[in-house]
């Protein structure tokens, strides 16, 4: 389910690449309660090929004062990118986030200890983003084709003139050293006039990846809940703008809404795809206890076309099951793809802010504690929270647990506005406590339930189970 990882992870700017039969995903490392983004050491996850449901704890590959410009851990560690060399070693390309630079460690596995190998220079030994006229060296992608591997960089605010987009450069065989000076391949906003990037340009992110003699380019948009597309033919030039595959709002999407309504509280988003035997995925993050700082790792299949055409999908809980949910058994409440107020509300604020006490937010109680779950806190009257998909064929109730000062009704329906199966009404609980709501007799075999609450106070929601007939 959405999220992939165990609740208490939170791994954003994920990255999945195919080693060995496995899948392995790197990612920056956020703190849940941290004070900034990526806050902790790079971890890895691995998962069967066959099988993006069942990931496996690797271990920290990497400490941010494995660094020697970072020895006294003042700096943290940015979205990274692994690649495999020609010489079949693995290369971990990040940025610090106070330096303009990218740093590069090795290691002879995927997800073993990388120790720190160089910087990313040119042929006179001088760090790329130093330079005089140089732009930051931001948020590296890699891709290696035979002794060439082509980086990408770059972070681009909206408003600055000094920022022209997403750059490429070409490395070297040694991995380091710059073997072509990079070059602009996405327009910042400033500079997309006529482009056909208009109100979709360059922000940061970028992911790239090459499928059927296509070069896939995904970045975050100056929208920043949404991530985008390119394509081209060459990895270093021609990328034409392609449409929007996944919004950490929901926005884009409307299937089930208006297309301008945003259906979850998003902010920026950093992801990559990958092809598979069994199909098509695009992973990206959400954002949750309504700042920027804890966010975590979710999965969506697409399906990119024989033009290389990928269609936007919506956010599920769903994520990497191969089909829609079994109608039974129990489900965290922290799974939820959709929440939402009657306050409509894009994003969760600047960094460093905080959502507000008007709005329902994903959370838990115990710092990074595997013990503790995680729920939705603050549904505040009209708030709805939304799951997507399950087999409801035959379904007879539904149990809830939920806790607060509280009086008020919570009622499911079947789609966001969909008839409602049943209701069942709440008062005043210091523990997390069980109702029962008894639904109607339905028949449905992928159907979105949505949950709302309307009364006074704040509902807290940790988990349902669905209860078959018989």
């Amino acid at each position: 389910m959405n999220p992939y990882l165990p609740d208490h992870e939170y791994i954003p700017d994920g990255e999945p690449h195919e080693f060995d039969g496995r899948v392995y995903l790197y990612g920056s490392h956020d703190k849940f309660k941290g004070s900034g983004y990526c806050l902790l050491d790079y971890v890895c996850y691995s998962a069967p090929v066959d099988d993006l449901t069942d990931w496996r704890y690797e271990g920290v590959i990497y400490r941010k004062t494995d660094d020697p410009e970072n020895k006294d851990g003042a700096m943290c560690l940015y979205a990274p990118d692994v690649t495999k060399g020609s010489d079949g070693r693995y290369y971990l390309y990040y940025a610090l986030d106070l330096m303009p630079y990218v740093s590069v460690a090795v290691c002879d596995t995927p997800a073993g200890k990388y120790e720190f190998y160089g910087y990313v220079h040119d042929k006179e030994g001088r760090r790329l983003g130093e330079r005089p006229g140089d732009e930051m060296m931001f948020d590296p992608a890699v891709l290696t084709e035979g002794d060439r591997t082509y980086l990408y960089t770059g972070f681009c605010e909206a408003e600055n003139k000094a920022k022209h987009g997403a750059m490429v450069t070409v490395i070297g065989k040694d991995m380091l050293t710059a073997i072509e000076e990079p070059r602009f391949v996405l327009p910042s906003r400033q500079y997309s006039s006529g482009t056909g990037y208009e109100g979709h340009e360059y922000y940061e992110a970028p992911s790239i990846r090459k499928y059927d003699g296509i070069y896939y380019l995904i970045y975050s948009s100056i929208k920043f809940h949404e991530l985008c597309y390119a394509t081209s033919s060459s990895p270093v030039e021609g990328f034409v703008y392609r449409g929007v595959i996944v919004s950490n709002t929901d926005i884009g999407i409307d299937s089930y809404k208006k297309a301008e309504v945003p259906a979850f509280y998003g902010a920026n988003n950093h992801g990559g795809i990958i092809r598979l035997a069994e199909g098509d995925y695009i992973f990206y993050h959400r954002h949750t206890d309504g700042t920027n700082f804890s966010r975590q790792g979710c999965i969506e299949k697409i399906n990119i076309e024989k033009d290389g055409g990928i269609r936007q999908v919506e956010m599920t809980s769903t994520g990497a099951e191969k089909d829609y949910f079994r109608g039974e058994g129990s489900y965290p409440a922290y799974m939820a793809c959709n929440l939402f107020c009657e306050k409509e509300q894009t994003y969760t604020g600047d960094p460093g802010t905080f959502l507000g006490p008007d709005y329902p937010r994903i959370t838990r109680d115990g710092i990074d504690d595997p013990d503790e779950t995680g729920y939705i806190s603050n549904m505040v009257s009209g708030t709805v929270c939304g799951y997507k998909y399950f087999d409801i064929d035959d379904l007879h109730s539904i149990r809830v647990w939920v806790r607060g000062f509280v009086d008020g009704d919570l009622s499911v329906r079947i789609g966001i506005k969909g008839s409602t199966l049943g209701k069942v009404h709440l008062g005043k609980m210091n523990f997390w406590t069980m109702y029962e709501i008894s639904v109607e007799s339905i028949t449905e075999k992928a159907a979105a339930l949505y949950f709302e609450y309307r009364g006074s106070g704040a509902l807290q929601f940790e988990k349902f189970e669905m209860i078959k007939r018989g």
